[in-house]
């Protein structure tokens, strides 16, 4: 398994891959998107050959506000512009994967109407990603995709897409962490994982490993029962990375503390849901596995999405505390629920 994070988009991409190196990450998880990583901006060469200088894979991520089922036609439009773009780049850069972030912003409209404009913009989509060579994966989010059920209506209508499971998101706005259901429904598609720790509720705040509720230990027992090795990236977002290397630490540990289930410690069987992403850098994009089959090479080493909340810089580094506004709620800064207002303690 690998472990990695995610560059900031307010920050040059080079100084992000550079910072990220020396901290020993395995991989980076690259978003693409404005201020300074828009997708229009970014010099894909630049970028590639930072990446390989540093031996660090790459996944691509792409923004997680696109309106790509929009009810106003010229918008959906540009969003799947924008997505096309972005998949270009990636294929520039040497991404195997990109996520997606499906839509559910259409007042007025039911759930059906969303639905299909999600699955017609990723059925315009696909051919491109097949003839750039880079897989599509769709990412679990709070309230309308998190649960196996919801995620089914679009990966039930589209079997070339992989999954991209958010822990974190799995342990918000639902009465128990959907990690296990959305694994045993569809672990043979999963290609990606971010991890990260909240408090439950609505509040996505990209908390530091044991800072919140979730169950990292049982996540990574689920994970390991599909026989998943592929990259997982901390989406701790402090402008304090030692909260980033405790939370890698932390992981290192409970990986290799959890181990292998028996039942899967011989030959993996047929039935078993197994996922990973083969990520690679080399200069030729290949084309990404079949739904369910297990990559050619396995990684053995391991790993919201947002790149940093907009946190107050000057406060003491014992604590994390959001900005505050008076004139709306505190909120993260990329994953937009509210934000909790208390202090992180140094772990």
């Amino acid at each position: 398994m690998l472990i990695g994070t995610m560059n900031h988009p307010e920050h040059p991409i080079l100084e992000e891959i550079a910072w990220m190196a020396d901290l020993g990450m395995e991989f980076v998880d690259l978003t693409l998107e404005p201020p300074a990583a828009s997708s229009w901006r970014v010099n894909a060469e630049a970028v590639r050959r930072a990446l390989e200088r540093h031996k660090l894979p790459v996944v691509g991520h792409t923004a997680w506000y696109l309106p790509m089922a929009s009810a106003i036609p010229e918008i959906r439009r540009a969003a799947l512009e924008e997505l096309k773009r972005c998949l270009e780049r990636f294929a520039e850069i040497g991404a195997k994967w990109m996520n997606i972030h499906p839509d559910r912003h259409t007042p007025w409209h039911p759930r059906e109407y969303y639905i299909e404009g999600n699955i017609e913009t990723l059925e315009r989509l696909l051919p491109l990603f097949k003839r750039y060579g880079v897989g599509l994966m769709i990412e679990n989010l709070p309230g309308e995709y998190n649960s196996a059920a919801q995620l089914g209506e679009l990966f039930g209508r589209l079997p070339e897409i992989g999954l991209h499971l958010d822990i974190g998101h799995a342990n918000l706005q639902v009465p128990h962490n959907t990690t296990g259901e959305i694994l045993e429904a569809w672990g043979t598609r999963l290609r990606h994982v971010h991890l990260h720790d909240n408090k439950g509720g609505g509040a996505d705040l990209h908390l530091p490993l044991g800072a919140g509720s979730v169950d990292v230990r049982g996540a990574l027992e689920q994970l390991k029962k599909c026989a998943y090795d592929g990259t997982i990236t901390l989406e701790v977002f402090t402008p304090d990375r030692h909260y980033l290397t405790y939370s890698r630490d932390v992981l290192r540990r409970l990986w290799q503390e959890v181990g292998v289930p028996e039942e899967i410690s011989g030959p993996i069987p047929a039935d078993t849901c197994h996922g990973g992403n083969n990520v690679s850098i080399s200069t030729q994009p290949t084309a990404p596995e079949a739904p369910g089959q297990r990559p050619n090479a396995v990684l053995l080493r391991m790993p919201r999405r947002r790149p940093a909340l907009r946190w107050e810089r000057r406060r003491a580094p014992s604590t994390i505390r959001p900005r505050r506004s008076a004139s709306k709620p505190t909120t993260c800064f990329r994953s937009g629920p509210h934000c909790d207002k208390t202090a992180i303690p140094a772990p």
